[in-house]
């Protein structure tokens, strides 16, 4: 049989975790794109095209029905290339995208990312196209990570708190909502128009992430609010770029500012099932906290 545009969906960022996830729940054969397609998995078709080259990302999307979308790494031209993206889409014809966002995205968020995130809807709806936007909050899968080799997680968070998510739970709404687009022309998937926050079940702060990584690890783990000033000098030893630093500090600032507080619904009337807690992932992924046990 052949596949028309309305059945054939794209898919960005499947060398990664997340959209690697998604793509495991997705039955059939997707075209898959990225900078180097010996990268990418076999059994689909493989279309080679960066985010920052536009001829190369229209051409990749032709006949393309639907495209799930996972942002870019990084860079000073992030949002340069989240543009370009979706100016491909628009050109090739492409119907729908699902955009991989964040929670609270808006114009002036404290989180730099969350800025480049609300350009980036706004681009997609400028289309015209049929769109919906996941709008993550920060992985549990990252928070172990705040804590370095000492056991200590420091970050201006202050008090406030976060509903993180799984990132499992993530891509198996994405894949809920792409089985959906399939074979459904614009406005008529139930998902089309939708924005859903994805969220926990609860919204913890940085010192109960600490007594929940000690009750795991088995290692005490502390929490020490910094001040903006203490949280730029204490990560101006890793050397990395300005605009790398600054996604780390307002990270934690958005955390105290109250707004990733949300704990949303959506993954549970998406899913059919509660959101995963970060003690239930803690305890089913051992490996996440493994830089805080004992070195044999």
């Amino acid at each position: 049989m052949t596949q028309t545009p309305a059945d054939t969906i794209a898919l960005t960022g499947t060398t990664g975790a997340l959209g690697g996830a998604v793509l495991a729940q997705l039955p059939g054969r997707h075209v898959l794109i990225g900078r180097d397609a010996r990268a990418l998995a076999p059994g689909h078709e493989h279309r080679a095209a960066g985010y920052g080259d536009e001829a190369a990302m229209t051409a990749t999307l032709d006949g393309v029905g639907t495209l799930f979308f996972v942002s870019g790494r990084e860079s000073a031209t992030r949002l340069e290339e989240h543009r370009t993206v979706v100016r491909a889409a628009a050109t090739a014809g492409v119907r729908r995208i699902v955009y991989i966002s964040f929670l609270g995205a808006t114009a002036t968020s404290t989180f730099t990312l969350g800025r480049q995130h609300f350009f980036t809807e706004r681009a997609i709806r400028d289309t015209g196209l049929a769109f919906t936007f996941l709008r993550d909050s920060l992985y549990q899968d990252f928070l172990p990570f705040m804590a370095g080799d000492d056991g200590v997680i420091r970050g201006p968070a202050g008090d406030g708190v976060l509903g993180a998510v799984a990132r499992a739970d993530i891509a198996e709404v994405a894949a809920t909502v792409l089985r959906a687009a399939r074979g459904a022309e614009p406005g008529a998937s139930p998902h089309d128009g939708a924005s859903y926050d994805l969220t926990g079940p609860e919204a913890i702060s940085m010192a109960t992430v600490a007594e929940l990584l000690t009750t795991a690890s088995g290692r005490p783990v502390g929490y020490v609010d910094e001040t903006e000033e203490e949280a730029y000098a204490s990560r101006a030893r890793f050397g990395a770029p300005a605009f790398e630093v600054e996604g780390w500090v307002t990270s934690y600032q958005a955390i105290a500012n109250g707004e990733l507080a949300e704990v949303s619904p959506d993954v549970q009337r998406l899913l059919g099932r509660p959101p995963t807690s970060f003690a239930h992932f803690l305890r089913t992924h051992p490996e996440s906290y493994a830089h805080l046990q004992p070195r044999v």
